[in-house]
């Protein structure tokens, strides 16, 4: 996309035509005014995304990890499968944790039917610290259908990509979203979510952009928005 070309978003705005019934004048300026920013958005997002997919080559993946799935022992470059790329999600389950964190849940929740759809593109692995008769237990619980799930054996994939702290205790448990590549046999890592604490707007909490989760982009639709005194849980 170039973007020297492209339209201002202001006059894409106002030839949208769109009309609600019994709207007002001043309802339908401050929304074209509304719907420029949204289109600068999109814009903005891509030119995002355009500079991930421009990354220089990440590290190279040297360790032999080590997991277990619902077939048994998986290697590291096993979870490939026949794809190129391969995302994995650490989720926030580690075998001190009674349940686990509701957040991680609702997100890999959103995606289960999603799943087919990831395959056709890449490959995709679910990656918790508890062992995997317990994460399969939850998966039937939840009534999920497609998550690859995987159990870290040894803790070291976690550590190393930034899902558990360095004292290995389960409060230190946490959430990673990391994107790797094969290419000519060797594996590198591509990209991984690194917006956090850290990096968080004063008043906000803390969370990547675009957002993992669709019930953010959902609740963002509406005039209450996401509350900062509210989180899913794991039962109603």
């Amino acid at each position: 996309m170039d973007n020297q070309h492209l339209v201002p978003a202001a006059v894409l705005a106002a030839k949208n035509g769109v009309r609600f019934p019994n709207e007002s004048e001043a309802y339908r300026s401050a929304r074209d005014a509304l719907l420029a920013e949204e289109i600068e958005l999109r814009r903005h997002i891509e030119r995002v995304a355009r500079q991930r997919r421009a990354l220089p080559p990440g590290g190279e993946v040297t360790k032999d990890y080590r997991f277990e799935g619902s077939d048994g022992p998986i290697s590291f470059a096993e979870l490939f499968a026949d794809k190129d790329t391969l995302i994995v999600y650490s989720y926030m389950f580690g075998p001190q944790r009674e349940r686990p964190c509701p957040m991680c849940t609702s997100l890999l929740s959103a995606w289960d039917g999603e799943v087919p759809d990831i395959q056709q593109r890449a490959a995709l692995a679910v990656v918790a610290r508890s062992p995997i008769e317990r994460l399969l237990a939850f998966k039937k619980e939840r009534g999920w259908h497609h998550l690859p799930l995987y159990s870290d054996m040894t803790d070291d994939y976690s550590r190393d990509y930034h899902a558990i702290g360095s004292d290995g205790s389960d409060g230190s448990d946490g959430a990673a979203f990391n994107v790797f590549t094969r290419r000519d046999g060797t594996i590198r890592h591509f990209w991984s979510e690194e917006m956090g604490e850290a990096t968080a707007d004063p008043g906000e909490d803390p969370r990547g952009a675009p957002d993992l989760m669709p019930l953010w982009t959902v609740l963002d639709a509406t005039p209450e928005g996401r509350a900062p005194d509210w989180y899913p849980k794991l039962s109603y």
